[in-house]
This record gives C-alpha cells, sequence and structure tokens, in this order.
C-alpha cells in the first residue's frame, strides 16, 4: 500500500508524520482482556481486568474488528508515516486475533518496526505459530520475581516459572527481547534481583515509574520513585545518559558492559501538544501525548486520560482514503498550536 492509494485528495499528512519522526508509536490493542489481573493496568484506556474482575457489572469494550480490519488499518496508518507499532492488551497473546494478525503482517521496512508486548505466560504455547510472525523485537513485562510478589501484585496463581520461561522461549525465537519493570514499594526489594537477572542474560530492560491513570490513582501511594534504582545504577556503571525524543518522557540510559538500562522518570519532564494547553487533567498527566491507541472495537485514542478524545475509525475500516484522513485530521486537531516539529515542553 502507499500514499497514492489513499484517494485523490489526500488530506495533509504533516501533523502525522511529524508524530511519528517524535518516535510516537501506534499502540494496537488485540484484546482487553488478560489471564493475570495487575493491579496498576490502565488496559489502554479500556477497563482493566482486575477491575472487571472486581465488579462484573464493569465490562470492557465489544470487538468489533476481525483481523482483516485489523491488518487493514494497521497497513493504511503505516502508509500515512506511522513507523513503531506495538502490539498490547490486555495480554494480545490470549486473542483469537493474535494468530492470524501478527503472521499477517507485512514485513517490515527499514523505518518501521513491530513490537510485542507480553506478560510472557502464553509465549511458550504459542511458539509454534508465534515464530512466523515479522517481529522485530518482544518486551515482556517482569515485575515480580517470585511466586509470592507475582501474587500479590497480579492477583494470579500462575508461578514465576511460567513468566521466566516464556521470556527464554522468546529469546529462542526472536534476536531481541527487552524486559519492563514497574517501580512499586510491592516489589522494591526484588528490583535488584530482576536487574541482576537482565544482566546475566544481557536482556535489556527498562523500569518504569507508576503513571497515574483513571483506573489507579488509588495506587499513587503504592509507587516507587526512581531514585533508588538510579542510584544502584550509578554504582555500576558511569556511562549514562538522558535521552529526549520529543513524544512522551524522557528516559535516562544506562549501559552496563553493553547492555541497555533505562529508567522512566518524571522529573525528566512531559510533552505535551496543542489541546494539552487548556486541558483540565493537564495537572496530573505525565506522559503528554507519545501514543494513538488503537483498540479492538475500532476506536483510535492520544490520550489515557481523555476518552472524550476517542475517535471511532470502524466504520472507515473499508475506506483507505477516508481512514487515513480522519485520523491524520485528529492527530492535527489535537496537536494544533504547537509547532509540529517540536511539542512544548513542560518542566
Amino acid at each position: 500500500m502507499s500514499l497514492h492509494d489513499l484517494g485523490p485528495a489526500p488530506t495533509d499528512l504533516t501533523a502525522l508524520k511529524s508524530f511519528a519522526a517524535l518516535r510516537g508509536q501506534l499502540r494496537v490493542s488485540l484484546t482487553p482482556r488478560c489471564n493475570i489481573f495487575c493491579n496498576f493496568c490502565h488496559d489502554e484506556g479500556d477497563k482493566p481486568p482486575v477491575l472487571v474482575r472486581a465488579d462484573r457489572t464493569v465490562r470492557p469494550r465489544s470487538r468489533e474488528l476481525d483481523a482483516y480490519q485489523y491488518l487493514h488499518l494497521i497497513n493504511s496508518l503505516i502508509a500515512a508515516g506511522m513507523k513503531r507499532v506495538y502490539f498490547t492488551g490486555g495480554e494480545p497473546l490470549i486473542s483469537p486475533l493474535a494468530r492470524p494478525v501478527l503472521t499477517g503482517l507485512t514485513s517490515p521496512t527499514a523505518d518501521t518496526s513491530y513490537t510485542l508486548i507480553t506478560n510472557g505466560t502464553r509465549v511458550r504455547r504459542s511458539a509454534g505459530w508465534l515464530r512466523q510472525a515479522p517481529l522485530d523485537k518482544v518486551k515482556v513485562s517482569l515485575h515480580y520475581f517470585s511466586d509470592e510478589s507475582l501474587y500479590d501484585i497480579a492477583n494470579t496463581r500462575i508461578g514465576i516459572s511460567a513468566v521466566l520461561d516464556g521470556i527464554d522461549a522468546a529469546r529462542d525465537m526472536f534476536e531481541r527481547v527487552e524486559l519492563n519493570c514497574l517501580l512499586l514499594q510491592r516489589n522494591a526489594e526484588e528490583v535488584p534481583r530482576i536487574l541482576d537477572y537482565a544482566l546475566e542474560r544481557r536482556l535489556p530492560v527498562q523500569f518504569i515509574e507508576l503513571v497515574d491513570t483513571n483506573h489507579n490513582q488509588a495506587m499513587a501511594e503504592t509507587a516507587l520513585p526512581a531514585e533508588t534504582v538510579v542510584s544502584r545504577l550509578r554504582t555500576m556503571t558511569d556511562d549514562e545518559r538522558v535521552e529526549v525524543a520529543g513524544a512522551g518522557q524522557g528516559r535516562r540510559i544506562f549501559r552496563i558492559d553493553g547492555v541497555e538500562v533505562d529508567v522512566i522518570e518524571r522529573n525528566l519532564g512531559r510533552y505535551h501538544v496543542g489541546q494539552c494547553g487548556t486541558c483540565p487533567l493537564r495537572a496530573q498527566c505525565v506522559e503528554g501525548f507519545w501514543a494513538l491507541r488503537l483498540d479492538h472495537a475500532g476506536g483510535v485514542q492520544p490520550c489515557l486520560l481523555r476518552e472524550d478524545l476517542r475517535l471511532d475509525v470502524k466504520d472507515y475500516v473499508h475506506d483507505v482514503g477516508q481512514l487515513v484522513h480522519r485520523v491524520a485530521d485528529h492527530v492535527a486537531a489535537f496537536t494544533e498550536g504547537t509547532a509540529q516539529s517540536q511539542p512544548q515542553r513542560l518542566a
């Protein structure tokens, strides 16, 4: 698919391309459901599994897209300029659409990439078909390092061995496997063990401060500041730099014996655009605009805190021109009022 397929009078794609150039992501949620129930989950703006489990009257959005529609939407947005596609959930590998979508992806070009984000528990059983998917990277969430902390954080009896085995299975299939670890008081004692595990296996790892959303604000007091892990990393290396890509939060990057360790922390600033300036929720926003989230109900949302900004595109899935025009115009309107090449930084 090329831009010539977008219709006779394509909209101005400048804002969408600028967002992509600033490392903005397309996050594709294949399902809001998960086989574990982490208490901090924001579920890409849908109803988190832990909330659905606690209150059966709460239901996530109904699935509206099939595999063909997913692939059509993804390919259309890549043709329009998006470059980095992340597959999320819930747990994406429990979705019946995971196999046809992930194995049906077109091969990435030199400037595009596909990343699967998973809790690791379904990687081994999916290996037969997953190795056929043209993924550049698999990121496994490792917020725990024992059965006890896994149960405490994720409310599941699944053992930590299933997660670690999933990491090994991913390493057998894909050249690049990375780890994500959310910093919590509940896992504070295990963070050093997670770091050692990553370094021993030469796996890049990212430590992330808790991001407040509408679903996990009550957990704010359980967050663990990044200072502790940063201080430990500084005793291990003097190779440290701060990278600000232009979309979302900056990150502090350490290299230890060639292995990259990232820390995402609030005090590096947040990047906002256009409508963020007058947003009533700006004071609690620590991320800014860094991802377009495509959900399984056919919605595209630029912000976890603002469901009123969600754009329904399922009616345009068979009209590539209208689809891309609607999304591009939505991004342009959202970012209006700022220089497109460099969003305003708010300390």
